[in-house]
């Protein structure tokens, strides 16, 4: 019989309906209760997806029942809640960003390490199978020595389909600290920790208005607070140099492309799958070559958003280190605070975190298990 892990859910929006769903998939996981600011939320998510309590945060925090409390709040509340859950000595996983800044993150990293208790963020879109699978290629020298990579998400923004559209531009906003925690996490995974990063940054519309049909904000102008493109260059210390950039002001980007990331190798190229998706196509291509050529995917597929919680909620019962770690999350927050500082100061930033990859998924297990 399988030892559940019981989960709250604090914040009932839009993404809430994703891990709500995917949740089901996972033996491991038992969601008992919601809480949103707005009653309304949490009652009309676990009427949805069957959830048997609907409470306040505060009640939520309060039940010994539960052991991980998902935070599914906006940007800007993450670090806060984190905060709340560590001090009332519960494991607690993160949608992205880990915090708004890097004083937040490293707040959130000293309270779960004086409580005893594990924080994970999102995204675990990494775990899947296209990124776990480009990883096992790179690992085992398929494309020789990394040399370069590029990596893109050019869209137009979000006012024009998002439900709630105006965090996107609040500081914890932006499309690097949208986008750029799936990006970075995936290039952390291929590549291993950041030397040094570069960047420069722009509000380049700073005004937007909601266009989405029937909001009942339509026309409300939204002011930017955050750089909405931002390009930036990474420096990996296994000596890989390439270029990222994410923007909300790019008409017709590149964004809706099979592969905006590419790993470029001494011996071959690497066409890794959007990193916002699980199971994408990888292809590479050789010396000698003709074309790309598809890679067979070595992990299992299907997977969905929390796949991550399911992950720390094993490491939990196991002892074993989670994937989507407080580590490599504030590792992601620093980087992306790091583009902004570099972009403001006119010089390059050193990371403070020293990051290490953890284990790659298992493949030999079957669906929804994980631990290994």
């Amino acid at each position: 019989m399988v030892d559940k892990v019981k989960v709250g859910v604090i914040g009932c929006g839009a993404i809430s309906a994703n891990y709500l769903k995917n949740a089901r998939n996972f033996p491991i996981l038992e969601v008992v209760a919601c809480a949103d600011l707005i009653p309304e939320r949490a009652e009309e998510r676990a009427k949805e997806f069957n959830v048997p309590k609907v409470c306040s945060v505060e009640e939520l925090l309060a039940d010994d029942a539960i052991d991980i409390v998902l935070n599914l709040t906006v940007p800007k509340a993450h670090a806060p809640v984190a905060l709340q859950a560590i001090a009332a000595g519960k494991h607690t996983y993160s949608e992205k960003p880990f915090g708004v800044n890097r004083e937040e993150g490293l707040a959130v990293l000293e309270a779960a390490q004086e409580k005893g208790v594990r924080v994970g963020c999102a995204p675990d879109t990494f775990l899947g199978a296209g990124i776990q699978t480009a990883r096992k290629v790179i690992d085992e020298g398929g494309i020789g020595r990394p040399l370069a990579f590029t990596a893109f998400m050019l869209s137009r923004g979000v006012e024009s389909w998002h439900p709630n559209p105006e965090f996107y531009y609040e500081v914890g906003g932006g499309p690097m600290f949208d986008m750029g925690p799936y990006y970075l996490t995936a290039l952390l995974n291929l590549l291993g920790p950041i030397k040094r990063i570069s960047g420069a940054a722009t509000i380049a519309i700073p005004v937007r208005t909601i266009t989405v049909p029937n909001h009942p904000r339509l026309g409300k102008q939204i002011t930017v607070e955050t750089p909405d493109h931002i390009c930036g260059t990474i420096e990996f210390e296994n000596g890989c140099v390439g270029t990222i950039m994410t923007s909300f002001a790019i008409m017709h980007g590149v964004y809706e492309r099979q592969f905006p990331i590419v790993i470029y190798g001494e011996e071959g190229a690497l066409k890794v799958p959007d990193p916002n998706g699980f199971d994408g196509a990888v292809q590479i291509r050789r010396a000698g070559d003709e074309d790309w050529q598809d890679v067979p995917h070595a992990f299992l597929t299907g997977y969905g958003r929390s796949v991550g919680v399911a992950d720390m909620a094993h490491a939990i019962r196991s002892g074993r280190p989670h994937r989507c770690s407080a580590e490599q999350a504030f590792a992601v927050l620093d980087a992306m605070q790091g583009f902004l500082d570099s972009a403001r100061d006119g010089q390059a930033y050193t990371p403070l975190s020293q990051y290490e990859r953890l284990a790659p998924m298992p493949a030999h297990l079957p669906f929804g298990v994980l631990d290994d």
